[in-house]
């Protein structure tokens, strides 16, 4: 097995040389940068030639819960507050942002804990989800009641927006021009949130599509961004993960750059979430509630 301490050790030193200011602005922790500069050779009809190319990191984050670790994700080391939140948010760790009482960022020799500080009933519920898993036989997944678990059903979201296509053409190349580290790298993707006015007001990056959209549905919470009216914009695939996330967040509108899946589609329907994919420059397609969408 390899030892990825040393690795995760370095990212660590050098985020402290550079103050922590590679993971955001206002950060109150020493964090891991998230890009790394990497020298490479490329190969073609011409020859080989030497280059150097910025390469996004992808670090160990675990979400501890009241001193117990629940999950670990390979993530972006970068907005982590938003991304407990929003995670424990539509992963339904919590019902609201109250729940929470405290959360910390904590640099470690294996890479990095979100120490997260539950309210009382949200963590006896946690409990109670973690004694159904471990209590299972066989390969721990199997049975009805795991699936059904898999595939949770949503809640209604409480309204959809009017989404103008040239709102959707203007935030395309808004978010184009947000990504930082994907314009820096190439490898990670992005979720926006589109306010009524057609403004982009948020974006966030990861290397994981479902953690960018937790990151934003966290940071619209931290900043008391309300999701009527607008919508989100991801840069990725519309999974069934993605529209249950947004339909939790209570979006009601979701705008995918590629391809939805069957079950994202019926999962949208369900729940009232007007989806569009495929966005590009002038056109989208839709797949729910397409009276939501005005050419």
């Amino acid at each position: 097995m390899i030892d990825d301490r040393p690795v995760f050790s370095a990212l660590l030193a050098r985020g402290e040389e550079a103050g922590g200011a590679a993971a955001g602005e206002g950060s109150p922790y020493a964090a891991p940068v998230v890009t790394a500069s990497r020298a490479v050779w490329r190969v073609g009809a011409g020859g080989t030639t030497q280059a150097s190319e910025w390469l996004a990191e992808e670090v160990p984050v675990a979400l501890v819960y009241n001193g117990i670790s629940h999950v670990v994700m390979l993530a972006t080391p970068c907005d982590l507050e938003d991304f407990a939140l929003g995670f424990s948010l539509t992963e339904g760790v919590v019902e609201s942002a109250d729940e929470i009482r405290a959360c910390e960022v904590v640099p470690t020799c294996s890479g990095i804990e979100v120490q997260v500080e539950l309210a009382s009933r949200a963590f006896a519920g946690l409990k109670h989800q973690r004694r159904q898993l471990a209590g299972r036989t066989g390969c721990g997944i199997c049975g009805a009641e795991s699936l059904e678990r898999a595939v949770r059903p949503v809640a209604q979201v409480a309204a959809r927006p009017t989404v103008p296509l040239a709102h959707v053409n203007a935030a395309l190349q808004a978010l184009d021009d947000a990504q930082q580290i994907r314009n820096d790298t190439g490898a990670t993707h992005a979720a926006g949130w589109v306010d009524a006015e057609g403004q982009l007001r948020l974006c966030r990056e990861d290397v994981g599509r479902h953690n960018a959209l937790d990151k934003l549905i966290g940071a619209m919470q931290r900043q008391g961004i309300a999701t009527a009216g607008g919508f989100a914009l991801i840069s990725s695939r519309a999974s069934y993960e993605m529209v249950q996330k947004a339909a939790r967040a209570g979006i009601g509108a979701l705008v995918a750059v590629s391809a939805p899946t069957a079950l994202a589609v019926r999962v949208a329907e369900a729940a009232g979430v007007a989806l569009a994919c495929w966005a590009r420059g002038d056109r989208l397609t839709t797949y729910t509630h397409a009276e939501a969408f005005a050419a």
